[in-house]
């Protein structure tokens, strides 16, 4: 329904993951007998989940273990990773900086330029120790690396920017990204993102993406939303742009997974995305604080150290766990950031999901209450959802 926003302009209502709730129907399912696998780009997973190309996220040995416990894990191509022979060091001044020098650090740290020999290497590394080595690239670095990548064998490439499109007006003189050429001769398969429409995720699609990656400023570390006043809420993105993957397969016959990427941090969020129409989530928080990341118990995001215009900031998220407790568990905590896999397993049973397809299809309703309905002890005492 549209509203009115002012005389000559109306708006539509969109939604976020905290307004929606899912609804049990007639028949419930046993979790033990549920099928949560997906693919993307030829690879089946498991755990319908995918570790953020962020540098207090994903190193090598977290991709390799990732991998191990049937997700996946990306690497950021313009990080720390590969700008530093040796990037512990500079990651211990990134979890000892105070607050008010950490962002002039960052652009420090970041200013030292991006090495193809690391490049090769740390892919080199992930396949070395059987992992599955996605990497992830802004559009210019896509642009300047992208042989690089295929040549060193990599598995995934994800092309990502804050909003990305088929459509890039940029500077006279200077190249941009060709979306489709890379597609069709990178050969590697290539994930798109970021957008949060109908249009431009079909744009993507037809473009030749392997998979689409929703969300425009959800993250937990993120702040382009009140950078830049750009977004749509996670709930009706991930809806617009699974819609979008519908029409497309009817179109050419070509399934194409969409990936809610931004703003999940507990099982219930992953459930309800896969209910909006995701195939899979993307993740930072929740795994920064793995025991196994390399963020000391810190998270920050990818657009942090720009040198002109900062998006994103250092949170602290501590360290409560291992990879295999955050994902399988059995989980230590009572408020749903472990155990992803149990959760998502044990709602699709509630819900009479037998795999992700029929999740996709359960009943969702605008429910705002959801999390704070008698749970007024738990607030104000700061247990379980009240932390």
């Amino acid at each position: 329904m549209d509203i009115q926003l002012g005389r000559s302009r109306t708006v539509r209502r969109a939604y976020g993951i905290d307004e929606i709730a899912l609804v049990p129907g007639g028949r419930t399912v046993d979790p033990e007998v549920t099928d949560s696998h997906w693919s993307i780009g030829g690879f089946r997973r498991e755990i319908p989940i995918i570790a953020s190309a962020m540098d207090g996220v994903v190193d090598v040995a977290v991709a390799i273990e990732l991998s191990r416990l049937g997700a996946l894990g990306v690497l950021n191509i313009e990080g720390v990773q590969t700008r530093y022979d040796d990037p512990n060091p500079v990651l211990d001044r990134i979890a000892a900086v105070g607050k008010e020098e950490f962002v002039p650090l960052m652009q420090e740290l970041y200013s030292q330029p991006v090495r193809e020999d690391l490049i090769r290497k740390r892919i080199a590394d992930i396949k070395a120790g059987g992992g599955i080595a996605a990497v992830s690239a802004t559009p210019v670095a896509a642009l300047r690396f992208g042989q690089a990548i295929a040549e060193a064998g990599a598995d995934l490439l994800f092309v990502q920017a804050t909003v990305v499109s088929t459509e890039h007006i940029g500077p006279e003189g200077r190249e941009t990204l060709d979306l489709s050429a890379l597609c069709r001769d990178l050969g590697v398969p290539v994930a798109i993102g970021n957008c949060v429409t109908y249009e431009v995720a079909l744009q993507l699609m037809r473009a030749g993406a392997a998979a689409v990656l929703v969300g425009i400023g959800p993250g937990a570390a993120c702040t382009s939303r009140g950078v830049l006043g750009v977004g749509i809420p996670q709930a009706t993105a991930v809806a617009d742009c699974a819609s979008a993957r519908d029409d497309y397969e009817r179109e050419s016959g070509r399934y194409v997974p969409v990936i809610a990427d931004g703003g999940i941090v507990t099982g219930g969020d992953i459930c309800k995305c896969i209910a909006c129409g995701a195939d899979a989530v993307m993740i930072g928080s929740p795994i920064a604080r793995a025991s196994e990341a390399p963020g000391r118990g810190f998270h920050w995001g990818m657009a942090t150290p720009s040198p002109v215009l900062p998006r994103g900031t250092r949170i602290k998220v501590g360290t409560t766990g291992s990879l295999e407790k955050i994902l399988r568990g059995p989980a230590g905590l009572d408020d749903g950031t472990q155990n992803l896999l149990g959760a998502l397993r044990t709602s699709m049973g509630t819900l009479g999901a037998r795999n992700l397809k029929e999740m996709q299809q359960v009943e969702v309703v605008v429910a705002p209450s959801l999390l704070t309905e008698g749970k007024v002890y738990q607030k104000a005492q700061q247990l379980g959802m009240g932390k």
